[in-house]
């Protein structure tokens, strides 16, 4: 469980917490277009599950190693 939460609060989680929750409040507050918002959001989704996906991958080619 530990380990599970150092894993949420590395500096990528917060970066994406952080822009969802900004261009979600500036979708909400009609700042920008909801075609905007989902550009973005799909962007840092995407940035964020491909490198966890890479991660884990290179995880299990050195556990597969040992």
């Amino acid at each position: 469980m530990r380990k599970q939460i150092s894993k949420l609060i590395d500096v990528k989680s917060l970066v994406t917490l952080t822009l969802t929750a900004v261009f979600a409040y500036l979708s909400v507050v009609s700042k920008i277009s909801s075609e905007q918002f989902q550009t973005v959001f799909t962007t840092v989704i995407a940035f964020y599950f491909g490198t966890q996906a890479q991660k884990n991958l290179k995880e299990d080619k050195n556990d597969k190693n040992i």
